[in-house]
């Protein structure tokens, strides 16, 4: 009896009528989080008037093609050049991050040395810092020294504060190689520089991705360090700070404020597309160990 229970249910499950209760309730979950994104893009091809509306219309009356344009434009906000004062900041950020956390992973997870553990209790310790809670004294800081309205000193902050992610999270993969592949590697006469390029760079790739990526995304979308040290400079702003010069006073730009929004999504999107395998991988490894 116990027997025909189990194949009757498991008939059901698998009855290519019916749908699982867990695929409904992820439908629904994804329209939850898709509605705000294509509200925010029916918008940006609405008038100002229209998006004012009461009630609101869903679908543009007439699609303003031309906001994508005109966005462009305006002289108070100088888009294209925090369009690419954003991808500046976000590239080289990303760069100078895996430039000193890939070795510094590395070498915690391959060597033993006096003070490792509280350098990496110290290194996840600046994880807890964000540029939110310190922004006051990194602008008194870079005011100092003359960094206040220059694209390295938000290079130098999104990197510092991103740090910590990318060692931990390379060092863990690193930590995974099995050392007799390290040992074989001495063997054969390859030296430590050689031994992370060569042998375990191709065996940790997925780590070194998920860095990346993740590091890439927060720079692209850092705020408010950026609204406090940039001040000076509006050229020099990215896009998460441009997109509230649309914001007045008395009135807000929101068809701009919508287009924008879709614009800085975008690129992120398509990283996201590129390197999808590779994210879920380095997010997955270690589930089975």
């Amino acid at each position: 009896m116990a027997q025909v229970r189990l194949s009757s249910r498991y008939t059901s499950a698998t009855d290519p009528g019916s749908v699982p209760a867990r695929v409904i309730a992820g439908a629904v979950l994804v329209v939850l989080f898709l509605v705000p994104y294509l509200v925010m893009l029916t918008s940006s091809f609405k008038s100002l008037a229209e998006i004012s509306r009461t009630p609101p219309t869903y679908l543009p009356e007439n699609w303003l093609f031309s906001n994508y344009i005109s966005m462009w434009r305006v002289t108070e906000t100088p888009l294209p050049s925090n369009l690419a004062a954003t991808i500046i900041i976000a590239s080289a950020a990303t760069l100078l991050t895996l430039a000193v956390a890939l070795p510094a992973a590395f070498y915690t997870a391959k060597f033993r040395f006096p003070g490792r553990m509280a350098f990496l209790f110290l290194v996840l310790m600046t994880q807890m810092l964000q540029p939110a809670v310190l922004v006051v004294g990194l602008f008194r800081e870079f005011f100092a020294i003359g960094g206040t309205g220059q694209l390295w000193s938000m290079i130098l902050i999104n990197s510092a504060f991103n740090m910590s992610f990318g060692t931990w999270i390379m060092h863990s993969f690193f930590a995974g190689v099995p050392k007799e592949v390290d040992e074989s590697a001495r063997l054969d006469g390859a030296s430590t520089w050689q031994t992370l390029w060569r042998i375990n760079m191709p065996l940790v790739w997925p780590g070194v991705v998920t860095a990346v990526i993740f590091t890439f995304v927060a720079a692209w979308n850092e705020f408010a360090a950026s609204l406090v040290i940039l001040s000076s400079a509006p050229s020099n702003q990215p896009l998460s700070v441009a997109l509230f010069s649309f914001v007045g006073q008395y009135q807000t730009k929101w068809q701009y404020v919508f287009g924008v929004s879709i614009v800085a999504i975008v690129p992120v999107l398509i990283l996201f597309a590129i390197i999808e395998n590779k994210l879920v991988a380095g997010l997955t490894a270690g589930a089975i160990k």
